[in-house]
This record gives structure tokens, sequence and C-alpha cells, in this order.
């Protein structure tokens, strides 16, 4: 038997190699431990070509597609563009090779722009325009050495954890099929993919001896599953029938097998430690601890504090690999990265850098057992979020806490709040540069596109990167597709682009023409709308879908005379807001980030382009939207005016102002409905249409209705702390919904004044709950189909508001 010093010796020679292994040559190895996962050549190929057919089944012999190893471009993934060299008029004539379908798709649609000046976005910003793209036979040549395009960095990420909830929640396979093509136009080659796990719980659970009875308290609601997921709360708005969960793992295993054979590598769930409460009883011993209150009105049981079990346990270990194992049974062997956060708004019981680390290892032990393979993502949101608890020795104990090459961190608010320049790289670990940008679904313009075009470049050019990644973390999609095109664009792009250059290209190509109108006004919405620096996370707080719930008569302004006041009313803008801060700390303050009539010049260009472009669906989609945008912020101004008369006293003004934000309500409504991209209707059919029976067809539309009206739970006087989370510009919603409790709080302030009372904020909160909770059971059918003339409706109503 060989000594102590032998033994450590061989120990010593095993380790060496894995210790002594860099950062590239980790992610060397798992790349191409997933590049021999993938789908064969013809398949990938295929899966390329039914793209090209979807999109644009008028040129599907106008393209060769063509699977190439890495070798061929020059050991990383790339895109490469050739001409074919035709005898005749016949056959393909742009060649697009890639290292996967993915780079095809990629190759595609950098050829459609910036040859054809074509436009791809989700169908609910505008859709595509294609009318630029030149016939079959007369497609624009590359240069004769051809364009090869290669990622400076491995993978371009796709999703939240939360954008399952928000956006995807009641998709078909249909409406699917559309967002990966849309994934593998953008290059997108790491998604997560959430969809039907429930279906994979329940199957583990109940080999652990849970009933299927105990999970309808611990599964919450087709709407809120991300928050159940994550152990914020259960049983919300469920219970899910078994309708549901088979229907959802038979689309997971649609979606997974299209990703596969784009050649794309899914993201799979793992286990965190949320455990159903009936496991307690099962393992009393289990160190399984209760979760304090998130967000509930009063700790309600039966909706808060979840249940965790703690890494440590042996339980855990078992749990997370049956959990892994159950997954590789039923999906087959289609990823080694799974995502994991443990920690994600829910901090460790000690901050000893030790503890933390044990921890750290047995989540990750229970990927590993399951997948021996495994690499753990993790979003590193916790490190903003928490940032008081995860200084750089907890970081750095959990962050180290895997070998290393097994964790990938997800560096989510990197556009605005970005961790890696603070915490040195994450300490060695690789990371992707992520955009988070929205927050619930809201409906608003807001970006930082000089972010977008300089971060990426600037953290993986930094000393000592580890960077691996460029990704889109949106909680919820549809919106904003300029902020989105050019976050996609920057996998590819290892030079900064200039914004304002690019801006012109875009749109042009989004209209599929050049109008020197809405051109000039893009170069406004660069430096105002789309140039957010005050690091301000960008919630839509707008009065009118977020209604201030307080009592003005509370916090009367003081010390200010009539003149003063009635200057205050005229000033414009930013100094207007100044004054209004130095008024009253109190009065709400909506976020507003860049000048208001800056952006109203804007919108007179883009009307004054409108003739050029009023066929356009994307023109449609952008003038509604920025239109809603102005009069939003009109409405902020007006409501804090009634505010101030209201304080003052002064019934005339009050009466003019408060009638003022009420008839915007009503104008915006009309506005939205001319689109068909801003209609509640829509998002209540799509619910519906997944029922199976009367009983889901309620439960469903109930879920719709209020994950973007109350959100979470209520009480007869007080709202929800989540209200309005996910408030939605969408017409129908705005007048059956924001449009009473406008008016009806406005009633009640009208009151107090008639009566020279304070403000009844009790009677009206009682008032407005008790409606909120009567709309969200409602059944009324909405509009799914656009009506009015968008164009001849916003140059109304800016005449109206602004001329």
């Amino acid at each position: 038997m060989p000594n102590f010093k032998t033994q450590l010796l061989i120990l010593i020679l095993v380790l060496v190699p894995i210790v002594a292994l860099s950062e590239p040559e980790a992610v060397e190895a798992l790349l191409r431990r997933l590049d021999s996962k993938r789908s064969s050549a013809s398949v990938q190929e295929a899966a390329a070509k039914a793209v090209l057919e979807r999109l644009l089944p008028t040129h599907v012999d106008s393209f060769e597609f063509k699977i190439v190893t890495k070798e061929a471009c020059g050991g990383q993934s790339c895109f490469l563009l050739h001409n074919n060299n035709l005898s005749s008029r016949q056959g393909p004539e742009i060649q697009i090779k890639g290292t996967t379908a993915v780079e095809i798709a990629s190759g595609l649609h950098w050829y459609l722009k910036y040859w054809c000046g074509a436009h791809v976005s989700w169908d609910k910003t505008g859709g595509v325009q294609v009318v630029s793209i030149p016939k079959p036979g007369s497609l624009p040549r590359v240069r004769d050495e051809g364009l090869k395009i290669q990622r400076p960095i491995p993978w371009n990420y796709y999703q939240n954890v939360v954008t399952s909830s928000y956006s995807f929640v009641w998709w078909d396979w249909e409406r699917w099929q559309k967002e990966i093509d849309w994934m593998a136009l953008q290059g997108i080659n790491l998604p997560l993919a959430f969809t039907g796990q429930e279906s994979i719980w329940q199957k583990v659970f109940m080999d652990f001896n849970i009933s299927k009875e105990d999970l309808n308290d611990f599964f919450g609601g087709p709407a809120f599953l991300a928050w159940a997921r994550m152990g914020n709360l259960h049983a919300w708005g469920g219970p899910l029938s078994q309708n549901w969960l088979d229907q959802q793992l038979v689309l997971q295993k649609q979606i997974l097998t299209r990703m596969l054979e784009l050649g794309m590598t899914p993201v799979l769930p793992s286990f965190s430690g949320n455990v159903p409460a009936a496991l307690k009883k099962i393992y009393p011993s289990a160190n399984i601890t209760r979760l304090g209150d998130w967000n509930t009105v009063n700790r309600d049981p039966r909706w808060c504090c979840t249940y965790l079990l703690d890494p440590s346990d042996t339980l855990f270990v078992e749990i997370g690999t049956a959990f892994i194992r159950r997954q590789v049974e039923e999906y087959g062997d289609v990823t080694d990265i799974y995502n994991c956060d443990t920690f994600n708004e829910n901090s460790p019981p000690t901050n000893d850098p030790a503890y933390i680390s044990s921890l750290g290892a047995a989540v990750y032990k229970a990927m590993s057992k399951g997948d021996k393979d495994a690499v753990w993502l993790m979003q590193g949101w916790l490190f903003y979020s928490d940032s008081s608890f995860w200084k750089p020795p907890q970081m750095k104990a959990l962050l180290h806490s895997v070998p290393f090459g097994k964790m990938i961190v997800l560096d989510l608010f990197a556009d605005v709040k970005p961790i890696w320049r603070t915490s040195s790289q994450f300490y060695g670990t690789p990371y992707i540069w992520c955009l988070l940008h929205n927050f619930g679904g809201n409906i608003e313009m807001y970006g930082i596109l000089d972010a977008v075009s300089s971060g990426p470049v600037d953290a993986r050019t930094s000393e000592n990167s580890t960077m691996v990644g460029v990704g889109m973390c949106m909680e919820g999609i549809e919106h904003n597709p300029v902020v989105y095109e050019l976050t996609s664009e920057m996998a590819f792009r290892s030079e900064k682009v200039q914004v304002q250059d690019w801006l012109k290209t875009y749109s042009r190509r989004r209209y599929g023409k050049t109008v020197h109108q809405v051109e000039a006004a893009w170069e406004i919405l660069h430096h105002t709308i789309y140039n957010c620096t005050d690091g301000i996370a960008d919630h839509n707080t707008d009065f009118i879908v977020k209604f201030p719930d307080w009592d003005p008569s509370s916090n009367p302004i003081t010390n200010v005379t009539k003149q003063n006041q009635m200057q205050m009313l005229s000033v414009l803008d930013r100094k207007r807001r100044v004054l209004l801060q130095e008024t009253s700390a109190h009065l709400p303050q909506a976020h507003l980030w860049y000048s208001t009539q800056e952006v109203v010049n804007a919108l007179r260009l883009f009307l004054d382009g409108g003739n050029d472009l009023s066929g356009s669906l994307t023109y449609r989609y952008d003038l509604v939207d920025l239109t809603r945008q102005v009069l939003s912020k009109l409405a902020n101004q007006v409501y804090a005016d009634a505010v101030i008369a209201y304080q003052g006293r002064d019934v005339k003004a009050y009466s003019l102002h408060s009638q003022n934000f009420v008839q915007l309500i009503k104008d915006i409504d009309v506005l939205l409905a001319s689109d068909n991209n801003f209609l509640l209707g829509t998002w209540l059919e799509s619910a519906k249409k997944l029922a199976a029976n009367p009983t889901e067809r309620r439960q469903y539309e109930w879920n719709a209705r209020t994950q973007v009206t109350m959100w979470f739970d209520n009480t007869k006087t007080n709202q929800s702390q989540l209200h309005d989370y996910a408030n939605k510009f969408w017409s129908g919603l705005l007048g059956s919904y924001y449009l009473p409790r406008a008016s009806t709080y406005f009633s009640y302030l009208s009151k107090s004044l008639r009566d020279n009372k304070d403000f009844e904020v009790e009677e009206w909160r009682k008032e407005w709950i008790s409606l909120s909770n009567g709309w969200q059971a409602g059944t009324e059918l909405y509009p799914v189909k656009a009506k009015g003339d968008a164009l001849a409706i916003s140059r109304a109503l800016y005449k109206k508001y602004f001329s």
C-alpha cells in the first residue's frame, strides 16, 4: 500500500491539470462537448432552409445553405456569404455557409439587412419588412471575395426566468415556431427552455411520495409560474390541471426539437431547493426552512412563505439529481447547461464564506450527479440587488464553489450596472454581458443605445476579460425593436457601433425606404428616449398605468402663493419638474429622463413623413407607440397640475386638469385601438384558447387579467404591493380599467373640495379594489382587430394637444 506522501503526490498529479486549465481552455472544452451533441449537418441545413421558407417563401431557391466546420472559420463560429457563379439566371444566387444552422440563419438575416434593406422584428412590433428585397434572379451580389463574420465570443444568450410568464405563457406551437425563427435570425444560440417543467416536477415529487393534491398547493397558476418556480409564492392562480401539465410537456418537446435542429444549445432548469410543504411532513428530519413574506398584503399563508430545502441536506442532492435525470429521460441528452438561482433575492442564513462555498458546491453536486458534464448558469442579479450581503468574500466563495469552467454568470444588468467592472471580471468566472432593459413586460419606449453599442466591446477587450457572450434578459418582450436588433448584432461585432449612422440604416430597413423627416426623428430619439443614463431601472410608472395610491391632502403644498402656483403651471419640461420637486417632496414623480419637448418635435417629424409610409406596418407601430409615449408623459404633467390645484383649493383649475387627465386616457385608448399590437383582447383570447373546458377557460382568463392589473393578492382596503407591476398600455385595458380608476379617484377628490374635508383615501381604496376584483373576474369580450386610421388619429391628437 502506498504511503501518505505517495498518495498526496498522486492526488496532486490528478488535480493539477484541472486546476491549471485556463478560462479559454475550459470554455473550449465545453464548446467541443456541446458541438458533439449537435444535430447532423443535413438536419441543420434543412432547418435553416425551413426558416427561409417561412420568412421569404418567394426566395427559397435563391439561397444555398451549407454547414461547415469551425476550421473553415478560423476555429470560431462564423457565417460566410458568397455569390454563386451562375452561367444562367437559374438556381441559387447566394451561398451562405455557417458552423451551425443558427449561423446560417444569422448570415441570411445579415444579407437581407445590409444588401436588401430588409427588416425582421416581432409581429407585435410591426413584423417583417421585405418589400425592399429584389425579386428572385435580381438579388444584390456580395463582393467577389465574399464576406466572413466571426463571433468574437461564443454565445448569444436569450431570456429572463420570468419572460416565460410575462410573455410566453399563452403561446401555442405556432407562436413558438415564429419565436425560434426570430431567435435563429438574430443569432441566438443559448436560449432558456423552461416550458413544461411542472410536468417533470410532478413526476419527480411523486417519486418522493408527494401526491398530486399536495402539488396543487405548490404550483402557481399559469400566469404566475415563474414566481412559484423561484419560491416567491405558491398556489396563487392555481391549481394546474393535468391537461395544462401534459399540454406544456408536449410543447416543450416541440420547442427543444426545433432548437436542436437549428444547432442551438438549450438551457434547462435545475433544482434550486424550492419544495412543497408536504415534503417537510414526509421527511421531518430534513433541513427545510420556511421563507419570509414576498410582497403579499398580509402574509396570507395560502400564498406566501414558501419552503426551501437547504443545499447542505443530502435530500437536496437526491431531488436535484432526480430532476436532471428525469429531464434527460424525457428529452434526451440535449444540453449540459442548467440554470439555477438558489440565492436570487434569497440570501443564505450566514455570510460565512466557508458556508456559502459549501452551499454552492452542493447545488452543483445535484446537477453533476444527474449530468456529469453539467455547467451551472446563474443570474448575477443578486450581486446588484443584494449588494450589501454579497461583498467580495461572499461573491468569491459562491463563484469559486464549483470546479473552474463549470459556472457561467449572467451579468444581468450590464447595460446599466455592470458587475464585471467591480468584481475583477467575476473573479475569473466566465460571464455573459446582458441587457436587462424591461421590467414586467411594460410598454415604454426606453433604452441606452450607446451603452449597448459599446458595453459588450468594452467588456470583451478589457484586461483579463472572462466574457463569453452577449445576452438579452428582458422580463417581457415585444416592444422597443430597435434595442433588441442592436443588442443581437453585438454578438457578431468586434468593434463599437456608431449608433447615429446605424440608426439611419435601421430607419431605412425598418420602413423600406429613406424618409428624411423620419431619419431626423430617430436622431432625436437617440439622444432622448434611447439615452437614459440616470441609472434608474425603468419600470413604467406613468400615472395612467400606475396610478399613485396616496392621499394628496395629507401633504399640502405650503407657502406657495397663487402667483407662484400659476408660474409653476406654465413652466415646461425640466425646469417645470425641478420646481414641482422643490415645491413638494411628496408629490409623486414618474420616471422621466429626457426633454419631453424634444420628443414632441420628433413626433411632429414622424407625422410629417407619414404620407410616404402610411402603408407600412412597422411605421404604424412606431407611430402609435411614439404618440402614446408623448401623451402618457403629458398625462403625468396634467396629473401633477390637478394635484397642485387640489392642494391649493383651486376648484376651477382642479376640475380642468382632472377632466383633461381622464380625456387623455380616452384619447390614448382610441389611438391604441388603431393597431392590432396594442389590444387587450388578443392577450385574453390567447389565454382562453389553451383551455380544454369552461373551468380552465375561466381560470386562464382570471390569470391573464390579474397579472396585468392587481398582479397579486389584496384586501378590502390594501392593493397588492405589486399592483400595476406588469402594467400595459393596451386598448381595452385603458378604457375598462385605468379610466374608471382615475375617474373614481378624482370624484373623491372633488367631493373633498366640495365638502371642504380631507380626501377619503380608505373609502376610495375600498371602492377601487372592489371594482378591480370584479374586473379581474369578468368575462366581457374585447376587440382583437384594430379599428381606425392610426395616422389620422395621431395627427388629430398632435393638433389637439401640441399645435
